[in-house]
Parts: structure tokens; C-alpha cells; sequence
């Protein structure tokens, strides 16, 4: 296997939610995946906002996010979410519209090291770092969030492991 790809092969259509923290290689591991089919909160903060880490276009973003899942998923096709906000409330939204269109879930995991992550948020244009103490928080909610994930309703969960040891 390489690197920020999954093992399994996933069913068509299929809600895929990548779940990490900044600097984990969400975004490398949603591009082995056509681009129409990503969607990255970043970029609905962007689009709201005119800036892709603005706090307070979070609510806003995720109302638009779960409106193109939503859509996405009504007409079957696969969708891969590309998020930070690790929130449950956020993969309760989620999971609900992949039963609401009886479209299996899948989570996948970031088990790429803390170091590694604020290593790479730190290599960022600046307008794209975001504070330490939030990537260590991103990264404590998703090592907090793995255990409960069956519970929650996914369907299957994997962990990736999103460094190299060439870099």
C-alpha cells in the first residue's frame, strides 16, 4: 500500500469523511479520488468568506457543505468529505444524509504523528497556518473520535497513515 491510500475498495456510491488533523495528508489522500468529488470545508470558508480559515464562516460553511453532500448523495454518487472540524455534531449531519440515501459511510482516519502535522502546518504560506494549540486540538479530537465511530454509524473505518519516510 502506499502512502494516503486506502486498502479497501469501496462501494459505488459511497460517502468517504477524512477525518485528521492540519498537516495529516487529508487532501493528499482525497486527491487519489476525481476532484468533482471532494469537498473541502476550507474551501466553502473560502467561498463564503474570501478566506479559507475564517472561524466565524464555520456554521455558514457547513450548511453549504451538507447542502452539496446532500445533493451529491441523492443522485448517487460517490462523495469524499475533506474536514478538520472533527466535531460529532458534524459526522451526525453526515452519517444522516448517507442513511437518508442509503449511501454506506466510511470514515477514514489520519494516524499521521502530531509532529508530522505541526511540521507541515508550519511549511504553509502563512495565510494557511493555522495556530499550534489548533492543530494539536484537531488532532486530540480525532485520536478522542476513533473508538466511538462504529457506534456513531459508519459503515467501515481505516486508518491511514498519512507521512513518508522519505520526506
Amino acid at each position: 500500500m502506499g502512502d494516503h491510500v486506502p486498502d479497501t475498495v469501496f462501494p459505488s456510491p459511497v460517502l468517504i469523511v477524512l477525518l485528521g488533523a492540519a498537516g495529516s495528508g487529508k487532501s493528499t489522500t482525497a486527491a487519489t479520488w476525481p476532484p468533482e468529488s471532494v469537498l473541502e470545508l476550507d474551501t466553502f470558508r473560502e467561498l463564503i468568506s474570501d478566506d479559507p480559515l475564517d472561524p466565524d464562516a464555520i456554521d455558514e460553511a457547513v450548511h453549504a457543505l451538507g447542502t452539496v453532500v446532500e445533493r451529491r448523495l441523492a443522485r448517487r454518487q460517490t462523495t469524499v468529505v475533506d474536514i478538520d472540524h472533527t466535531e460529532a455534531a458534524m459526522r451526525a449531519k453526515l452519517l444522516g444524509l448517507a442513511e437518508r440515501y442509503d449511501v454506506p459511510a466510511v470514515a477514514l482516519i489520519m494516524t499521521t504523528p502530531l509532529r508530522l502535522c505541526l511540521d507541515r502546518n508550519a511549511l504553509r504560506p502563512a495565510y494557511l497556518q493555522l495556530p499550534v494549540d489548533v492543530v494539536r486540538e484537531q488532532y486530540c479530537q480525532t485520536l478522542d473520535a476513533t473508538p466511538g465511530l462504529r457506534a456513531e454509524g459508519f459503515d467501515h473505518i481505516e486508518a491511514l497513515y498519512g507521512g513518508s519516510p522519505h520526506r
